[in-house]
């Protein structure tokens, strides 16, 4: 288990995914990326995100869907 985060740079916070490594979420990952370009948002997989503060305050969604919504609305 792993969380995708998505950040905007140089906004608080961030969305959050719980989910699985391997290569759907590699591919999940790329798609994101495609879609909202790599100048204005981060994405990040973590292990837990008690440990990463600086991400914080964390949003978290339910399914994949609702985190791209999210993410686009960045």
């Amino acid at each position: 288990m792993c969380y995708l985060i998505a950040k905007k740079f140089g906004d608080a916070g961030c969305v959050a995914l719980q989910t699985e490594h391997g290569q759907h979420l590699a591919d999940f990952e790329e798609k994101l990326m495609q879609a909202v370009g790599y100048d204005k948002i981060q994405l990040v997989t973590i292990s837990r995100p008690s440990a990463y503060g600086e991400y914080e305050p964390y949003h978290f969604f339910e399914t994949e869907q609702e985190f791209e919504e999210a993410v686009k609305s960045l």
